[in-house]
């Protein structure tokens, strides 16, 4: 047995599921009048109802307890001091002091020149070559690189100038970079490249061809002109013909999926000013205090990361559903597919043993009502127990119309309720609703920067929390890496310049297949 399924709270939870296994919710609501409003916290501006959840204040007291026998507390403040607990590659976790009230200095001097670049971009005073202004930046990223700031300029939209026009570009299929350049003039873009080490190969590809487009207007000695970076090789970038002045640091104690606050965060900040991408700093700061300094039993990063404990480990679940009902978080769970499944998809814990227990569920999920008519109909009446996350907006855009609003808070809550109530009808089998379903409802008061700042955070610190009670390493991605090295020696095999003897009789059949293909246009 591992560590953790050995402790005192492991062996009393897995008693108590045994006897609550069976507990029906709409009892519990029935016997408890004040059940939604004991079972919910507030920090940060933001609204957890945690109610609708198979739990009972015993479930809750014995879940603590596993926080504390696995030393939370200790872990969060090692974090937030800076100790290694990136272990297997000896690295210090400080995204939260890129959001700190006063940063280190290298980050508070990033910050100043980010602002700087920010403006002049914004401003016009930031040309290309040709004098003209920059109408379109560009992003090549991929990962955290891209995930984050897109996600982020896809929510804030609304805080958004109609020039800069802002993009992202991650995928090597050369349809994505050939789409967005379709309609940009090479004379008005500026490419940000995104890559800590500059050499991802993804990412280096996009910029080699935009810069082959760029030279079909430019002249190779200007196309700097046209550039940033956001690296620590600043030989590289400089060797690409990026000035020193326009390549931006970013720093080993910050992971990729953690990067949004940082650098990475560059053409985020072009998008929606630096006054805004600090309040988007300040909400992220708030839940860091909140997570910081609360108590497990109303901290809301901690809750969140023990009920998915509770679930993921006790009752078998393998997925979770993120379910914004907001289209401005159309891409926010695809932020958090890389955040959690990238963070603890691990099978052995810090000391590198297997461990006998699951980790991460696969997460999914879609904007409501839209996802209603798609995949609700498993949830409601499928044979997966699902726990769903319910992300809802209390107040209407500026100038959005209020009735369709109120419509989309109904469905919500609407939709939340019924996969706890459920619906008996045995007469009629297919219009009988289980119910059961486990959700949390978070309320924004808001889509802001404050708001949206907030929210990440608090999914951040719920990855930290799973992975403290897992016992994984939540900060390294050892399992992305051997796809990686495969890929590059199937570079040479596909070009016909190298045997395909080596490899296996699957990989060589599509090889052949693929060579044919590629011959014959």
């Amino acid at each position: 047995m591992s560590l953790l399924t050995r402790t005192e709270s492991w062996h009393r939870l897995t008693e108590h599921h045994a006897r609550v296994a069976n507990l029906r919710m709409r009892d519990q609501f029935a016997a408890d009048g004040e059940r939604g409003q004991r079972y919910s916290v507030e920090a940060a501006g933001l609204y957890l109802d945690y109610s609708k959840h198979r739990i009972t204040d015993e479930t809750l007291q014995l879940l603590a307890g596993l926080a504390r026998e696995r030393d939370l507390a200790s872990w969060i403040a090692r974090m937030f001091a800076g100790h290694p607990i990136n272990n297997s590659e000896q690295r210090a976790v400080l995204h939260v002091a890129l959001r700190a009230a006063s940063p280190p200095t290298e980050v508070g001097e990033a910050l100043g020149r980010m602002r700087a670049f920010a403006r002049a971009i914004r401003n016009g005073t930031l040309t290309g070559a040709s004098g003209e202004r920059i109408s379109d930046v560009v992003n090549l990223g991929i990962g955290g690189s891209d995930l984050g700031p897109r996600m982020a300029v896809r929510a804030l939209r609304r805080f958004c100038p109609d020039l800069p026009r802002v993009h992202f570009v991650a995928n090597v299929d050369p349809e994505d970079l050939n789409a967005t350049l379709a309609d940009l003039r090479p004379e008005s873009t500026l490419f940000i490249i995104a890559s800590k080490t500059f050499t991802t190969a993804e990412t280096l590809m996009n910029a080699q061809r935009a810069r082959t487009w760029l030279g079909t207007r430019i002249a190779e000695t200007h196309l700097g002109r046209h550039y940033a970076a956001i690296s620590t090789n600043l030989a590289a970038a400089g060797s690409f013909g990026i000035a020193e002045d326009r390549i931006f640091p970013m720093w080993d104690w910050v992971g990729g999926r953690f990067s949004l606050w940082s650098a990475v965060g560059l053409a985020l900040m072009i998008a929606i000013g630096p006054e805004a991408f600090d309040e988007l700093l300040a909400g992220a700061r708030s839940m860091d205090e909140h997570f910081r300094t609360a108590p497990v039993e109303s901290n809301m990063p901690a809750l969140l990361g023990l009920l998915g404990v509770w679930y993921t480990d006790f009752y078998g679940a393998r997925t979770h559903a993120v379910l914004p009902y907001a289209q401005d978080l159309l891409l926010f769970p695809d932020h958090l597919q890389q955040l959690e499944m990238e963070s603890n998809g691990k099978r052995v814990d810090r000391d590198g043993e297997a461990v006998d227990y699951l980790t991460a569920p696969v997460l999914w999920g879609s904007v409501g009502t839209n996802g209603q008519h798609a995949f609700h109909q498993l949830l409601h009446q499928g044979t997966q127990l699902v726990p769903a996350d319910f992300i809802i907006v209390r107040a209407c855009a500026e100038h959005g119309d209020v009735e369709a609003h109120r419509m989309l808070l109904a469905n919500a809550l609407a939709q939340s309720a019924a996969l706890m109530m459920g619906h008996d009808d045995m007469a009629q089998p297919y219009r009988h609703y289980p119910g059961n379903q486990p959700s949390s409802t978070i309320v924004l008061p808001r889509i802001d920067p404050y708001s949206l700042g907030a929210l990440v955070a608090l999914y951040e610190h719920k990855v930290y929390v799973q992975g403290i009670m897992w016992g994984v390493n939540s900060f390294d991605q050892w399992g992305v890496e051997l796809g990686k090295g495969i890929a590059r020696s199937l570079l040479p095999v596909l070009a016909g310049q190298a045997p395909v003897t080596e490899l296996d009789g699957s990989t060589q059949t599509l090889i052949g297949r693929l060579r044919i293909a590629a011959e014959n246009g």
